[in-house]
């Protein structure tokens, strides 16, 4: 089908923010909108010049036989800023304080909207880091790690709790939680992980680290590289945690039950952004 340029702009704009990272042949474009592969380098060159204009994201192209364009999110600093903003205004909401000097964030979690773009921020940091899975453990980290796993275009592995039937062989390990030392149980199956994988760890929140630190021990039992960990939510007490090497993206700095107050700042990571 023949379409003006400003009709197949917008579609392939389309095509390409639908499957970032996929690389797309130029040969695809061009066969399904029988244009020639000058044109459609044309509207790719006018599509990626305006994305870098708006801070929309990055749109690659690759030479060669094998190559092609794809689509990488990219957040701006000023939209890293505004959605975090938008999640601590959200979490200083004093009618969130719950007993032990924790906070409701059900509802943020599970909002599709603000995970969307909670996910692309993970996917802007860890975008160089050349992962090849996303884990996380059930689950309150499910919907922020499976948004950022569609922004990064990556298959998403949850950890459960405990083991079932349906999941055949697993992994199970017993790890100490951070801040109550219980002792809990968290298993992998054998099939959802292939040994050796580059992965990035994505988490709801952290108070201590003892879920995180779990994690991270049954992922050397898969014998996996860690590239990075990402947190939604940390606690700015204890500030010794388990684990050393991870991305908050908000700071919670204090619950102050008697006088009804949360403080909530944006982490260090994104107050240095530039």
């Amino acid at each position: 089908m023949k379409m003006r340029r400003s009709e197949r702009i917008v579609a392939v704009t389309k095509i390409l923010t639908d499957q970032p990272y996929k690389l797309i042949s130029l040969n695809y474009f061009t066969e399904r909108f029988d244009a020639a592969k000058s044109t459609i380098s044309e509207d790719l060159s006018i599509i990626k010049r305006v994305f870098s204009l708006e801070k929309m994201g990055k749109v690659e192209t690759i030479s060669g036989a094998a190559g092609g364009v794809r689509f990488i999110p990219d957040k701006g600093v000023k939209d890293i800023k505004d959605v975090i903003n938008e999640l601590s205004s959200y979490l200083s909401d004093p009618e969130r304080i719950l007993p032990g000097g924790y906070i409701y964030m059900t509802d943020l979690i599970f909002n599709p909207g603000l995970m969307d773009k909670i996910g692309e921020v993970f996917a802007t940091k860890f975008s160089d880091l050349g992962a090849e899975y996303i884990i996380t453990m059930e689950t309150k980290g499910i919907p922020i790690a499976f948004m950022a796993a569609r922004a990064l275009n990556l298959p998403l592995v949850s950890i459960r709790k405990s083991s079932r039937v349906t999941e055949g062989s697993v992994v199970s390990i017993n790890y100490v939680t951070g801040s109550s030392k219980k002792i809990e149980t968290m298993s992998l199956s054998r099939r959802a992980l292939p040994e050796g994988s580059k992965v990035i760890i994505i988490d709801d929140f952290m108070k201590a680290g003892g879920t995180a630190k779990g994690m991270l021990d049954l992922m050397a039992e898969f014998k996996a590289e860690v590239l990075d960990l990402g947190v939604l939510v940390e606690t700015s007490t204890p500030q010794d945690k388990l684990v050393e090497d991870y991305t908050s993206l908000v700071v919670l700095d204090e619950v102050d039950q008697i006088n009804q107050k949360i403080i909530v700042k944006p982490s260090d990571w994104v107050t240095n952004l530039e």
